[in-house]
């Protein structure tokens, strides 16, 4: 996230409810290092806001129509835009919490405590650290945890068929152009790429790419 000591932050907003959009505008407007300079009422619309106004950091509801915030973000990834995302939810659950962070997610702040965590979130993201919202912070804990503990998966635990995924992806291919050639389905690619990224403890954007061109000589 490229930044020059003088400028602003951009961030932008998508959620469906305008009033608390409106409201969370106004929080971080009134710091001086961000600055709003969109707002999406759904992922369908914040995705296309992304690709012209070139945000460094989104702000996501979870639950949004025509596309909800998980899916806005996995397509986010897929495009490798580069910017940082935040998810706001009314979600407390671990579950949901894992699931944004599997998919790249600096920060998870609940709704009902945004107005004070929002801000401490976007300056811990902009200093590329992680946020979550105090009374959940014990996921982090345990995520960071289990990541330490769990032993790394090399490319001897893909299949085949993922090692060939693994091969196209390190000519830059995109999953699109994967499933023409293999002549399987684009959902089935995604999935398989998915599962690469777990076997590998992959996560994070172009994250799965730069590993591709890594190892290239090994696949």
């Amino acid at each position: 996230m490229p930044q020059k000591m003088s400028e602003k932050f951009k961030i932008l907003i998508a959620d469906d409810h305008p009033i608390f959009r409106g409201g969370l505008r106004q929080v971080i407007d009134s710091e001086q290092k961000f600055q709003v300079i969109a707002e999406a009422s759904d992922g369908e619309t914040a995705l296309k806001l992304i690709e012209e106004e070139k945000p460094h950091i989104v702000i996501f509801d979870v639950n949004m129509p025509k596309m909800t915030g998980f899916v806005a973000a996995k397509e986010l990834r897929r495009k490798n835009q580069d910017c940082e995302i935040i998810f706001l939810t009314m979600h407390g659950e671990e579950a949901m919490f894992n699931k944004a962070m599997d998919l790249g997610a600096k920060g998870y702040v609940l709704k009902d405590s945004a107005s004070v965590d929002i801000v401490n979130c976007l300056q811990a993201v902009a200093a590329g650290q992680n946020f979550t919202s105090p009374a959940i912070t014990t996921y982090l804990f345990k995520r960071a945890t289990r990541n330490t503990n769990k032993t790394t998966g090399s490319i001897e635990d893909l299949s085949p068929t993922e090692r060939i995924i693994l091969r196209l992806i390190a000519e830059y291919k995109t999953s699109r152009e994967i499933a023409d050639e293999l002549s399987i389905s684009y959902r089935t690619v995604e999935n398989h790429r998915y599962n690469i990224c777990q076997k590998l403890d992959i996560s994070g954007s172009n994250a799965l790419v730069k590993f591709a061109l890594k190892n290239q000589n090994e696949i």
